[in-house]
């Protein structure tokens, strides 16, 4: 598959780049879901899901006895992760994501029951409890089963509920925030100090280097989010991104940036193909002979190689006639790839290939 993309025009700031310090908290903990029906972990194979329910009775004031073999599958153990939102307030809800960790069929039709969720400090940031929801549906019978997209995880709309907040300070002491693009480029950052002074009429933002861009703020808390809003509603004339060709080996697919050209080469092109066809044969002897029944090998090989013409590819500066050279090729993805490559080694191909 040959994909080009082209190249933007006038975008916001809000596109381009983030303010410093404005940005989610990733937080996980670990929990479980209970009334499921009969689709949870089997114990035997997943013990901590017992030993999490023996620890969670014993809070609640349930003694289980000790050696008691608790065959639960109605219970499933489970990491739940979210995103804390920049600015976010106690008592401010938040989606969630439950996932299973153990063995479970299914997660749905559970409840999750009170999760405490931790930051990278270990802090608890946000309780998780409420109705799992999963887009999916199973059924099995017989030994035989039928599941519709993923059964193994689900979400809980606003099941989050934010305990503790954490400070997000527009600025520093000097009055100044830092505007970080998500792609460095020396002229996208020229390009957008000059549209925001231009915005504002004054030399309020300034290049640092090819990834901030430094901002001067207001004074006053709310003059601060109005120049911010500003900011980001800017448009900017981006400079055409760095010719690239991305090559993706696992699915096959080949994309190309807009400034991708090619100079001239010659290409030969041809794939070799060997069928080995294995058809043993059995050798009787006659009945009165005394031999003995074998089993003769017999493999038919052949070779086959299709067509490798030396084929030209002209000079291309226009991105369409790059990809019409290649497609003349008749090349399969697989098999682009390689002449991708070699067309890079040659010097031919004016883009960086980038393979992942």
């Amino acid at each position: 598959m040959l994909l080009f993309s082209l190249g933007a025009q006038a975008q916001r700031i809000q596109d381009l780049a983030n303010f410093s310090g404005v940005r989610d908290n990733p937080l996980v903990g670990y929990g479980l879901v209970v009334g499921l029906d009969g689709t949870g972990d089997q114990t035997t194979q997943a013990p901590f899901t017992g030993q999490s329910i023996t620890n969670l009775l014993s809070q609640l004031g349930v003694t289980i006895p000790a050696g008691t073999n608790m065959q639960l599958r109605n219970v499933a153990a489970v990491m739940v992760t979210a995103k804390l939102p920049p600015f976010s307030r106690q008592g401010q809800e938040i989606d969630v994501t439950v996932s299973s960790v153990g063995n479970a069929d299914s997660l749905r039709g559970g409840t999750l029951l009170m999760t405490p969720l931790k930051g990278a400090d270990g802090r608890v940031y946000a309780l998780a409890q409420g109705n799992v929801y999963v887009g999916g549906a199973g059924a099995q019978a017989a030994g035989s089963s039928v599941s519709v997209n993923h059964l193994a995880a689900g979400r809980i709309p606003g099941g989050g509920l934010v305990e503790q907040e954490v400070p997000v300070r527009l600025g520093d002491a000097s009055g100044t925030l830092d505007l970080f693009l998500k792609q460095s480029d020396f002229e996208n950052a020229r390009r957008m100090v000059a549209a925001i002074n231009q915005e504002f009429g004054a030399p309020v933002a300034a290049a640092l280097d090819g990834r901030t861009v430094q901002l001067k703020l207001p004074a006053n808390s709310n003059d601060r989010v109005t120049f911010l809003a500003r900011v980001q509603g800017v448009d900017v004339t981006t400079e055409r991104g760095p010719a690239k060709v991305i090559v993706n080996a696992r699915t096959g697919s080949v994309v190309l940036s807009d400034t991708v050209t090619l100079n001239r080469a010659a290409v030969a092109h041809g794939n070799l193909s060997i069928v080995i066809d294995s058809n043993p044969q059995v050798s009787q002897p006659n009945a009165l002979a005394g031999g003995d029944t074998v089993v003769v090998p017999n493999a038919d090989i052949s070779v086959q190689q299709e067509g490798g013409a030396l084929q030209v590819v002209q000079t291309s500066a226009d991105l369409m006639d790059v990809v019409n050279a290649l497609n003349a090729l008749g090349a399969s993805p697989q098999d682009l790839m390689s002449i991708l490559q070699a067309l890079k080694s040659a010097g031919s191909l004016n883009a960086e290939l980038d393979i992942i």
